[in-house]
């Protein structure tokens, strides 16, 4: 079901611009917008069709702005000055997670709110959903933003229901609040907002032309290391640094107990109070991590990577690694190990 139009006219996309953001997602979604229904034409017919839907670049006061790289932007619109939208996107907002910065977004804020209530559905890319929280409208609802940045949507936001894992979520009143949560999700935004308000074919035929694959994976395999990063007790980042390049210990829990000179339960007690994690689960999150990058780079049987990560058993490593990545590890390697080798031939093409 396609969200309500106003009279016969295209549906109106206002993506909000600041200095915070990027250019490249910005003008992705922008491009994705204006090309639904209009670009499929070109490839299938030798003209163009007509666009479906209406998009505009919005700032606080429409002047020229520069964004994230020196990019500069020129919005079509001031706030006040903007008719009240369909469809409101916010792109990534680049900031470091627990900065005090977004207080000063409360023009922003304050016309996202008064979108909302006029009808609009609002929509944000990667760590945009920082700016939807801080504007009030994620109040008890679900959510999910970029995975570095969900613990700090959590904490400074409690009332927030922060699902990290999932790369795409739909919640408020009528659906109307729509959130992506990695950084190329984006695409995956546009594509769900296009079907959304345009039709699915219309969608399709973007994903088709644009080669845009669906992050079906989620964030999760992402999200562990991110809710372990390097703390500031000594012990546990002593610990944690020697995990890093010692993953493939036989007994690597007794080792860094060891290391620290607690004893092993107290170690295993402190490791996940201060990480969230068990010292082996944290080993086997190193692993895995490890395991990617193998697989991405070398033409290793999954036996031999095993061993090499310190598992004997190759079918349980290739059970954990499906289980933590939601991909077998040859699928995995189909999947990013053919990339990577495209890129390695643009690069010696380049020389």
């Amino acid at each position: 079901m396609h969200a309500p139009r106003r009279g016969n006219s295209l549906p109106t996309v206002a993506i909000l611009a600041f200095p915070e953001t990027t250019a490249s997602v910005l003008y992705g979604m922008h491009d994705l917008f204006h090309s639904a229904g209009r670009d499929w034409g070109l490839i299938e017919h030798g003209a163009p069709g007509l666009s479906l839907m209406a998009p505009v670049v919005v700032s606080g006061d429409g002047a020229p702005l520069t964004v994230g790289n020196g990019v500069r932007v020129c919005p079509d619109c001031r706030l006040d000055a903007t008719p009240q939208p369909d469809l409101v996107c916010i792109p990534e907002i680049a900031v470091m997670p627990n900065d005090e910065l977004l207080q000063r977004f409360e023009p922003e804020c304050a016309w996202l709110r008064g979108a909302y209530a006029g009808g609009a559905v609002i929509a944000s890319a990667c760590s945009g959903a920082l700016l939807m929280a801080q504007a009030g409208l994620l109040d008890d609802e679900p959510a999910t933003t970029h995975w570095a940045f969900c613990g700090t949507l959590a904490e400074r936001f409690p009332r927030v229901r922060v699902q990290c894992q999932r790369s795409l979520v739909v919640a408020g009143d009528g659906q109307r609040l729509v959130m992506a949560g990695g950084g190329t999700t984006w695409q995956d935004l546009a594509l769900y907002l296009i079907a959304r308000f345009a039709g699915v074919e219309p969608a399709m035929q973007l994903a088709r032309m644009n080669l845009i694959d669906w992050h079906h994976v989620g964030q999760q395999p992402f999200a562990r290391l991110s809710a372990s990063r390097q703390t500031d007790d000594a012990l546990i980042a002593r610990a944690q640094v020697w995990a890093a390049t010692h993953y493939a210990e036989a007994a690597p829990v007794a080792a860094m107990a060891e290391l620290t000179g607690l004893s092993e339960r107290a170690f295993v007690r402190r490791f996940r109070q201060v990480t969230g994690m068990s010292p082996l689960a944290y080993v086997h999150a190193v692993r895995i991590e490890e395991a990617k990058q193998m697989l991405e780079s070398t033409r290793l049987p999954v036996e031999a990577i095993a061993e090499e990560l310190g598992y004997e058993d190759a079918s349980f490593f290739s059970r954990l690694f499906k289980r933590e990545v939601k991909l077998t590890p040859a699928r995995y390697r189909r999947k990013f190990g053919d990339l990577r080798e495209v890129l390695r031939e643009a690069a010696g093409h380049a020389h």
